[in-house]
């Protein structure tokens, strides 16, 4: 596979788990998923992490994977490069991934004394694309590895932290985040 084909292929495999967390700070707010608990002094998760963000982002996610489904043979001829369709097991685990991996760095992060919104380097840009990537190789193992090559996979560890800074940068000149990371 060339790096050409590569890109294209991991950009469009991980879009069900790029956009969740974007279409949580979208349409999110309400309760907290840790409904105000503490845990050594410390929230468990705190405000940002909420049950309407999380079924949301996870719910965008599904549909984007669905919708890329129906697209993949028309847009498979158009660049030239056989892109995946999405069963529903990988739609999921990608979309829900995601949104978990977002939960769990949340929780090292208070866990680790940092507060809402502060920097965690490293974690926060592969949170999501880690944990999103192990479910969906345990939920669906032969779509993964069929899609998720190595080159794949290499282009998703240099693409997604790029990609990850570009839209929170613009996310917080948008007003829609507090800080830009």
């Amino acid at each position: 596979m060339n790096l050409v084909a590569a890109v294209v292929v991991a950009f469009w495999a991980m879009l069900p788990a790029y956009v969740p967390n974007n279409a949580a700070v979208l349409f999110g707010g309400g309760r907290p998923i840790d409904g105000g608990r503490t845990w050594g002094g410390r929230r468990v998760l705190g405000d940002g992490k909420t049950w309407r963000g999380t079924v949301a982002g996870t719910a965008t996610g599904v549909a984007l994977a669905l919708g890329l489904s129906a697209l993949a043979p028309a847009a498979s001829d158009a660049v030239g490069v056989s892109v995946p369709r999405f069963p529903l097991a990988a739609a999921v685990a990608l979309s829900f991934g995601a949104m978990l991996g977002d939960v769990l760095a949340s929780l090292l992060k208070r866990r680790s004394g940092r507060e809402r919104g502060a920097a965690f380097p490293g974690l926060d840009q592969l949170d999501f694309v880690v944990v999103a990537l192990v479910l969906a190789a345990v939920v669906a193992p032969s779509w993964f590895g069929d899609v998720f090559t190595l080159p794949v996979l290499a282009v998703v560890v240099v693409l997604t932290p790029l990609l990850h800074v570009g839209t929170n940068v613009l996310a917080y000149q948008l007003g829609l985040k507090d800080e830009p990371w």
